[in-house]
C-alpha cells in the first residue's frame, strides 16, 4: 500500500522568522499523534531558506525540499541552483514542472524532463507536476495534455525512472481561481495517469505516489485522499499555515 504525501511549496513566501514559527507548529502539531504513521509530511522552500530549514528540521520526522532545481551541474547559467547544491543541505525533494515554472518563466517539456533527470542523478527524488489550463480542459484534450507531459520524461529517463519519483497533478484551471475540481474528477485524472504508467510498467505504477495540487485544504482533502489514486496532495497557500497544513496532513490515509 503506498503512503499517503503531504508536500508543501511555499513558493515566494516566507521569512527567518515566520518559517520558524510555521515549522514549529507543524513539528508541534505532529508531535500528537493525529498524523497517521503511514503519512509522509515534506515542505519544500526557497533556495535561500533551505539551510535553515535544515537547522530546523535535523533529527525530526519532517522531510524538505526546493521549489526547483536546475537541469545544469555547473557553469555559467547565472541564479541557477544545482543538484550537487542541494545535496549539501540534504534535500530529499525538488519541485519540477510546476505550473508556475512552466506558464510565468517559460519551460517547456524538455526543460522539465532535463530537470527531473538532474534531480534523479543527485539521488534527490523529483516531484514531477503535470496538468492542463482551462482552455484545454474546455477543449477536452487533459488526458492528451498529461499525456504529453509524462511521455517528455519516460522518452528522456523510462518509465522504471518514476519509481523514484512522486506525480502531481495539477488542474491548473483549478488552482487560486475560485474553481474547483470534483473529487472524482481528480480521480479520473489520476487514474488514467496511473494506468498510463500501468501499460509501461505495471509495478512502477502501483508504487509511485500521485498528489493532487488543486487547491487542497482541510474541508476537502478528506474525500480526495479518500480515492483510490489519489496519495496526497502538493499544497500551496495552505501550507504557509501551521494548522491549515496540519488539517490536510491529518487527512491522511
Amino acid at each position: 500500500m503506498r503512503n499517503t504525501l503531504v508536500a508543501g511549496n511555499w513558493k515566494l513566501n516566507g521569512s527567518k522568522a515566520s518559517i520558524t514559527e510555521l515549522l514549529k507548529g507543524i513539528l508541534d502539531g505532529m508531535s500528537d499523534g493525529s498524523v497517521k504513521s503511514q503519512t509522509d509530511v515534506a515542505v519544500c522552500a526557497p533556495y535561500i531558506y533551505i539551510p535553515h530549514v535544515q537547522e530546523l528540521l535535523q533529527g525530526t520526522n519532517l522531510a524538505y525540499g526546493s521549489e526547483s532545481i536546475s537541469e545544469h551541474d555547473s557553469g555559467a547559467y547565472t541564479g541557477e541552483i544545482s543538484g550537487s547544491m542541494l545535496n549539501d543541505f540534504d534535500c530529499k525533494y525538488a519541485i519540477v514542472g510546476h505550473s508556475e515554472r512552466r506558464t510565468l518563466f517559460a519551460e517547456k517539456d524538455a526543460d522539465t524532463a532535463n530537470k527531473f533527470a538532474a534531480a534523479r542523478k543527485h539521488g534527490i527524488k523529483p516531484i514531477l507536476c503535470i496538468g492542463e489550463l482551462l482552455e484545454e480542459r474546455e477543449q477536452g484534450v487533459t488526458e492528451s495534455v498529461v499525456a504529453r507531459q509524462l511521455d517528455a520524461v519516460i522518452d528522456l529517463e523510462g518509465v522504471e525512472a518514476l519509481a523514484d519519483a512522486v506525480i502531481a497533478y495539477e488542474p491548473v484551471w483549478a488552482i487560486g481561481t475560485g474553481m474547483t475540481a470534483s473529487p472524482q474528477q481528480a480521480q479520473d485524472v489520476h487514474a488514467f495517469i496511473r494506468g498510463k504508467i500501468a501499460a509501461l510498467n505495471s509495478s512502477v505504477a502501483e508504487k509511485v505516489q500521485i498528489l493532487y495540487g488543486g487547491s487542497v485544504n482541510g474541508g476537502n482533502a478528506d474525500e480526495l485522499f479518500a480515492m483510490p489514486d489519489i496519495d496526497g496532495g502538493l499544497i500551496g497557500g495552505a501550507a504557509l499555515k501551521a494548522e491549515d497544513f496540519l488539517a490536510i496532513c491529518r487527512a491522511g490515509k
